[in-house]
């Protein structure tokens, strides 16, 4: 299990929310000096699918999460301090039972 990062230091936080599915899932953008970009955001209760341009990995900081990645069977589980990862131009279904799932996602190059 990888320690999940509590804070990012010399960053650009982009104002402007991600917002999707009416509000169920909000993210903020935050850039770095070397170019790269994560998101920050909250997941509520429900059961959403997410397409992937780049690949992403998706850390839990907070909370649970189900996921389902396209193509496959395997439907996993991920908590606080677990990971997954998303290839590019694919897709995953993710789903939030109960509370809040906070997630950074960091788009892999």
């Amino acid at each position: 299990m990888k320690n999940i990062p509590a804070e990012f230091n010399n960053v650009t936080a982009v104002a402007k929310a991600n917002v999707y599915f009416d509000g169920k899932v909000v993210s903020h953008t935050i850039l770095f000096p070397d170019g790269s970009k994560k998101t920050l955001g909250l997941i509520y209760p429900g059961k959403f699918h997410f397409g992937t341009d780049k690949g992403e990995r998706m850390e839990i900081v907070a909370g649970e999460c189900v996921v389902k990645l396209d193509g496959q069977t395997a439907v996993n589980t991920f908590s606080s301090g677990q990971f997954f990862e998303v290839p590019p131009k694919a897709g995953f279904d993710i789903e939030v039972q109960k509370g809040l799932c906070e997630y950074i996602c960091s788009f892999l190059p």
